[in-house]
This record gives C-alpha cells, structure tokens and sequence, in this order.
C-alpha cells in the first residue's frame, strides 16, 4: 500500500512537472507581454486619447542575425511626444542570390520602459519572404503611453531604443510563415 502510494505521487509528479514545461514558454510570453519584462513591447489597436507634454527621444537599431541580409534604419533618432503616434521605417536588402524567409525579434531599452512602448502597426509581427536582390522599406507604427509620465520609476526614462534582429526561419524555430513581402 506504501509503495502504491508513492509510486502514484512520484507519476503525478512527474505528470505535473511535464504539464509546467509545456506550459512555462507561453506564461513567459504572456508575462513578458503584460509587464514589458525585458523590454517586451506591446501591441495595441489604437493610440491613447491623451497626449503630454513630454517628449522622449527613441533611437533606432537594426541587427542580423544568420540570413544574407543588409538591414538598417532609415532614420536614428526620432523626438516622440509621450501619447503622439509615431511613423519611423526600417530598410532590409536581400543580399543573396535565393529568396529568403525571416522573422524580426524586438525589443526596448531601457527594459523598464517596454510596458510603455507599444505598437499599432509592425513588420516584426509575421515571417517575411524577402525575395533575392529585393530591398524593401518596412513601417513601424508606434507611440509611448503617456502613463509614464505618471510612473515614479519612469521619471529618468529620456532614451528609448527600439532593436530589431533578423532571423533566417529556416534555423530559427517559433515562428510560422504567414506573410510575404510584396
């Protein structure tokens, strides 16, 4: 009867422990998303109704990872009015003779400042198909939430840099192939 015992609590155990491991990527995601933990920014259906006085400056980053692509921002810097929409583009070239499928990672810092930085429009949301030799000009449609200003531990924020990596898909798993560039 004792070793019955055991033997069930060591299976739900162990049952449990596989259940966590599947789901620990998805309450990760969600956390990061709700909190802007590590500099995860958010994605929003419309910009806020109210604007602010002040402005922060976003800086613009532009990274590659394992794909034959040249990719850069067009501008460096932007002044953002807390609340304001803002439009800034990104250029990627397809440096390769072949087609290639890519996904853009993203993320804000300071990191305390991603649950601020959302976004209306992005191509980082879908796999792209960049086709050989092709350049293309990619929007990103954001704003900062005038919530920061109310932040006591947003004060010092007057920096944000907006990073974007470019991942070959065919090496990088997590992501599905939805959208190409046209």
């Amino acid at each position: 009867m004792n070793n019955a015992r055991i033997a069930i609590f060591a299976t739900l155990g162990a049952l449990f422990m596989l259940s966590l491991a599947f789901a620990s990527k998805p309450l990760y995601d969600t956390f990061c998303r709700v909190t802007g933990f590590g500099g995860t920014t958010q994605i929003a259906q419309r910009a806020p109704d109210r604007l602010s006085e002040r402005e922060v400056t976003v800086r613009f980053d532009a990274n590659v990872a394992n794909a034959p692509l040249r990719f850069k921002a067009a501008q460096t810097e932007l002044p953002v009015q807390l609340g304001a929409h803002s439009l800034a583009f990104y250029e990627v070239t397809n440096t390769s003779a072949s087609d290639v499928s890519v996904i853009a990672s993203y993320n804000v810092t300071p990191h305390k400042a991603g649950r601020f930085f959302s976004k209306l429009e992005c191509f980082c949301f879908e796999e792209r198909i960049i086709k050989a030799g092709e350049t293309k000009k990619l929007p990103v449609i954001f704003f900062v939430d005038p919530a920061m200003e109310d932040e006591r531990g947003a004060n010092d924020i007057r920096t944000i840099t907006l990073s974007y990596t470019f991942f070959n898909t065919d090496e990088f798993t997590g992501a599905t192939k939805t959208a190409s560039l046209n």
